[in-house]
């Protein structure tokens, strides 16, 4: 918490709390990643992810995250992959074209670090993830001149708890989960 407070003053940027900052999908990415047969541990990264983060520096706990990923902007590198990935076997994008994070509950967790719990929906099924995030920077952003906010998180899901448990175990169960993203106050139009 000193670390935000003295990173504000530092700044000299007037961050009132809490703060609603808009997620930038250019510089966001959530990806996942699983071993495949212990061969390989492919990663896809979903997109286009679009939503708020209301983050109050002086009381962590009025903090929130709600992320939309749309699974047409999800990146498999390989055109078929993404077809097959997309389909009724796996992700059914045709029946549920996004997945959603709305947290429940943000805490502190040490310096410059935060446990985000809340719900993660992926098929119509949802399911509690804790995220272990931290904070990057809060600051101006140089080129966009607003407040801008900056942080990174981790989580692992068994995707058979959200109905995509083909194969498993050999393709693991296990899903490791990295995000990183910058989001700034929106534009005072």
């Amino acid at each position: 918490m000193l670390l935000v407070t003295a990173l504000f003053a530092f700044t000299g940027v007037a961050f009132a709390a809490p703060v609603s900052y808009k997620i930038d999908p250019n510089h966001t990415n959530v990806l996942a990643s699983w071993t495949h047969f212990g061969f390989s541990r492919p990663t896809v990264n979903f997109g286009q992810a679009d939503g708020t983060i209301v983050y109050d520096a002086e009381n962590v706990g009025a903090s929130s995250v709600q992320v939309t990923l749309p699974l047409k902007g999800l990146s498999a590198l390989a055109e078929d992959f993404y077809d097959h990935l997309t389909s009724a076997d796996w992700f059914d994008a045709a029946q549920y074209p996004d997945a959603t994070f709305k947290s429940t509950a943000v805490e502190a967790a040490g310096e410059g670090k935060l446990k985000v719990t809340g719900d993660l929906t992926v098929k119509g099924i949802t399911k509690p993830v804790v995220l272990d995030v931290t904070l990057n920077n809060a600051a101006e952003h140089p080129m966009g001149k607003r407040a801008a906010i900056g942080f990174d998180a981790t989580a692992t899901v068994k995707r058979s708890d959200f109905g995509l448990g083909k194969y498993a175990p050999n393709v693991s169960d296990e899903v490791a989960l990295r995000i990183t993203t910058e989001a700034m106050v929106p534009k005072a139009e």
